[in-house]
């Protein structure tokens, strides 16, 4: 195949270069496939328990509330202590977590209070650990490389969106709910063993792998550069304004007759166009230019669920959805790319865990944005008006943020500083491996 053939594909540079990045891949699929299965199994479990939608609506209680308190401190301990010390002991409190879902359902548990709890602690493992765990594909690959590691992530992720359910599915229906929690523990054992091999990785400037430091003053004033607030207001603006998944069950009771199978592909029309653009992501990884390819994605997102708001026949909504779907993860992979590479690694754990959290809270705020609007007036003007406000949200940050619009990503042997923000100590934008194996990745 000739080299603009690869291009147009799936970027398998990371994992035929970083055996560290291989594990972690292996390790992050797994658990993300194990965390789809339990989400099933959970809601499988609470609504035999209350038979009640606020007994499932909890859930995103117990899930919510510890994403965003945990997940800053998370930011904090990233930048704080050995990075891969703080994943290792996180995905062990999961694992834990898992193994207390399975227990319960096993000794036939009717307490939901219970269960929510396992779940909260689950959760909160997760969240400690995330800004940890996004710092570690920058510092294992080359520059770049980092858009392609963050690509094969967001396939591996999408496939679980598309499979774990399914799975769940059919093991709750052959052997019941403990067999789902039995399948988390499995995946979850998987990730843990997957950090075994992966070499330490102090945050820059700590002293011994492991040993606590101080973390550097003004680590979140860092956020003030004009590439990391942009991306992220970039991100808020799309999820906040445009999320449509609240509004999927009033668009196919108005349109469609309210058939579950159609509602079903409405997630599924998303999912697929997000696992599309993650196995034809090559050439949108090596493009250079990564503030203008997620403004340009993002803006797409909007316009395609505007479009969704007015689409008529399925076969037109379900092709909306797929190309916000496809979009969503562009402007993801892009994104992730350029906030790693952009934030000093002595800060990159705080900025990880704002984008973290608003990665968390934007498309819930969004979809309750979404309902409320669509409860005044319809389900259309909530979708278009949100698509164009976003789109129009988007062009203002693009507008306003030249910095953003002319990022470029840095060349594998440029070793940068970036511009110094006041009141945050200087560092480099991107300590990472050169190219020179896995002896030299920090992780």
């Amino acid at each position: 195949m000739s080299g603009r053939g690869v291009i147009r594909f799936l970027d398998t540079r990371p994992l035929r270069g970083s055996r560290p990045f291989g594990d972690l891949w292996i390790g992050t699929s797994a658990s993300q496939l194990g965390g789809q299965i339990a989400t099933v199994a959970v809601l499988a479990q609470v609504w035999e328990l209350t038979g009640s939608p606020v007994g499932t609506g909890a859930i995103g209680l117990a899930t919510g509330l510890p994403m965003v308190l945990f997940g800053l401190l998370g930011g904090t301990l990233a930048d704080t202590f050995d990075r891969r010390a703080v994943v290792r002991v996180t995905t062990v409190g999961g694992l834990l977590a898992a193994a207390g879902l399975y227990t319960q359902a096993v000794a036939g548990n009717r307490s939901v209070l219970l269960l929510l709890a396992l779940v909260a602690v689950g959760t909160s493992c997760s969240a400690l650990g995330a800004p940890a765990r996004r710092t570690l594909p920058v510092r294992l690959l080359p520059s770049d490389q980092v858009a392609a590691g963050l690509a094969l992530m967001n396939v591996s992720f999408q496939a679980a969106m598309l499979t774990g359910p399914a799975l769940a599915g059919l093991l709750i229906a052959r052997w019941d709910v403990p067999a789902a929690y039995a399948a988390q523990v499995v995946t979850a054992t998987i990730a843990a063993l997957s950090l075994t091999r992966l070499p330490a990785m102090p945050p820059d400037g700590a002293g011994a792998a492991g040993e606590k430091r101080r973390p550097g003053r003004g680590g979140w004033r860092i956020l003030r550069r004009p590439t990391l607030w942009g991306s992220m207001a970039t991100d808020l603006a799309a999820t906040l304004l445009a999320m449509p998944v609240a509004l999927f069950p009033l668009v196919n009771e108005i349109r469609f007759g309210g058939n579950p199978q159609t509602l079903g592909l409405f997630l599924s029309a998303v999912a697929v166009g997000g696992i599309t653009a993650g196995l034809l992501s090559g050439t949108v990884t090596r493009w250079r230019r990564g503030g203008l390819v997620q403004l340009s994605a993002a803006a797409v997102w909007g316009l395609a669920l505007a479009c969704f708001g007015l689409a008529g026949p399925l076969w037109l909504a379900l092709t909306c959805l797929a190309v916000a779907g496809a979009a969503d993860t562009v402007s993801v992979i892009t994104r992730g790319a350029l906030v790693q590479l952009e934030a000093p690694d002595a800060y990159r754990g705080r900025v990880s865990s704002v984008e973290h959290v608003i990665g968390v809270a934007g498309p819930e705020l969004g979809n309750l944005r979404g309902g409320l609007l669509a409860s005044a007036t319809s389900a259309s003007f909530s979708l278009v008006f949100g698509g164009l406000s976003a789109v129009l949200a988007i062009a203002a940050v693009a507008a306003a943020n030249g910095p953003l619009r002319a990022y470029r990503t840095p060349p594998p042997t440029e070793e940068r500083t970036g511009p110094e923000t006041p009141g945050v100590e200087a560092g480099h934008g991107a300590d990472i491996g050169l190219g020179e194996g896995p002896s030299k990745a920090v992780l």
